[in-house]
């Protein structure tokens, strides 16, 4: 289905006019908006793709667009754009627009996959921008292949500009704390008429503008629940702030923990921002991000909880480093990853390691890493999974620069990441109550051969093939 949008000549310029700001006016509120696409033609309406503003829409997907009917101007594959933010005094912005197999003019400007992607986050100790996620992969301009460099500009023969990654972030710390980051991944400018549309007509493929205002004034016990998100974080690590601190607090962490051998044959398939859903199989959470929690710092549920049976396999969700591997009272059996952009995530209540859950070891997207289980304050209750998602824009923010993991869960199980080979089940040895037993296999298959070759027409041809297996 095809989302057409049309919007206003006014707010087509307001959006410039955030994008040359920086940092952001005293009077900026947190916002988050993308585009898929916006065709602007002199003295006409501007036409958008796809366009999304938090609050009022946050997620729009398109399998297909063309501009006009016959695509001689547009054609784009399956498109998404995506808009969320958080206020208080740990505000954060996010928004993403992406499309596939571009073309533009007939085939003047291709490009295989075009993606947005701008983060801002603000609080009490830090403010920070980022749009270093965004990337055009496949980019070719008039016969040529071309590298996708950002604030590249490229100059379309005699008729019109080319700019890749064009990007703009600001940010302002203090009792005023907020950022900014805008950022367009193809703009075509026209300085003469070309394919069917006049001079000082332009294109925008893939554009995203965040705007994170920290409101000090608000209380930081009770974030709003069910924050909708962006799949990707796609934010880059700039700096070395220290990780966050644990969550849960009281006692002294325990290193290591039961270790258990990994499943056989798993295989990650990864999202197109690189990450997978945490648990392989069958698996249930809903959207409790915000929730009251009284035992912990805060007050709040900074995570979500995602139900399983006892021992089912937990997965890295990104290629990155394990740390804090250990045994701590509330979070019980637990540790942290950090992906290779500066982003962590925090897997609680295991009940046994894998071997590859060591301190500093690295691990790639979809290695089996643990096992659900109900430890620390978890013990005798439903066994789970609490996991949660600190962007590394906000890691500055503390244990409060978190994310609700609920959008990113439903992205990442929607892509079908994960499968056991073909007929392949795993049920750890000795996982305890809980855990059924299976059946003895009706039929085990020892050897195959691959009889395509052969003609079914041909007659007795596959009986004889059959009959020299049997022999």
């Amino acid at each position: 289905m095809i989302r057409l949008a049309v919007f206003s000549a006014v707010l087509l310029t307001v959006m410039v006019a955030i994008a040359a700001a920086a940092p952001p006016a005293r009077d900026a509120v947190t916002e988050a908006r993308a585009t898929i696409i916006e065709i602007t033609i002199p003295g006409q309406t501007p036409v958008s793709l796809g366009g999304v503003e938090w609050p009022k829409t946050t997620a729009a997907e398109v399998q297909s667009f063309t501009y006009p009917a016959d695509g001689s101007v547009v054609s784009v594959g399956l498109s998404r754009a995506r808009a969320s933010a958080q206020t208080g005094p740990a505000a954060v912005a996010q928004a993403s627009a992406e499309t596939a197999a571009l073309s533009l003019f007939g085939g003047d400007v291709l490009a295989a996959q075009v993606s947005a992607s701008a983060t801002a986050g603000a609080g009490t100790r830090t403010a920070g921008a980022d749009a270093g996620g965004s990337v055009v992969q496949g980019l070719r301009v008039l016969g040529q292949d071309l590298p996708s460099e950002p604030a590249a500009s490229v100059a379309l023969a005699d008729w019109g500009t080319l700019q890749v990654l064009a990007q703009d972030t600001g940010s302002r710390r203090g009792r005023a704390a907020a950022a900014q980051g805008t950022v367009a991944a193809l703009r075509v400018q026209l300085t003469t008429a070309h394919g069917g549309l006049p001079a000082g007509s332009e294109i925008v493929v893939g554009s995203a503008a965040v705007t994170a205002v920290a409101d000090l004034e608000a209380t930081p016990l009770a974030p709003p629940p069910g924050i909708v998100g962006t799949p990707n974080p796609g934010v880059r690590r700039t700096d070395t702030t220290p990780p966050p601190p644990e969550p849960e607090g009281g006692g002294t962490p325990i290193p290591g923990g039961p270790v258990r051998s990994v499943p056989p044959d798993v295989v990650a398939r990864l999202t197109s921002d690189g990450f997978v859903f945490p648990i392989f199989g069958a698996a249930s959470f809903g959207d409790s991000f915000g929730g009251p929690r009284p035992n912990i710092p805060g007050g709040w549920h900074h995570g979500e909880d995602i139900f399983a049976k006892q021992g089912t396999p937990v997965l890295a969700v990104a290629d990155g480093t394990l740390r804090s591997v250990g045994f701590i009272p509330i979070g019980g059996y637990r540790l942290w990853l950090r992906d290779v952009d500066g982003n962590e995530f925090y897997y609680a209540h295991l009940s046994a390691y894998s071997p590859l859950a060591v301190d500093g070891k690295l691990v790639k997207a979809g290695d089996v890493i643990g096992f659900v289980g109900a430890t620390g304050d978890a013990e005798g209750g439903t066994p789970h999974l609490h996991f949660e998602i600190h962007p590394a824009a906000m890691v500055g923010l503390g244990y409060d620069g978190v994310v609700a993991p609920y959008p990113f869960l439903i992205a990442w199980r929607r892509a079908d990441d994960i499968s056991f080979a073909s007929g392949r089940i795993y049920v750890p040895a000795g996982a305890g109550p809980g855990v059924p037993s299976l059946p003895p296999p009706g039929a085990v298959l020892l050897q195959a051969e691959d009889i395509a070759s052969l003609s079914g027409l041909v007659p007795g041809a596959l009986e004889r093939a059959l009959e020299r297996k049997r022999g």
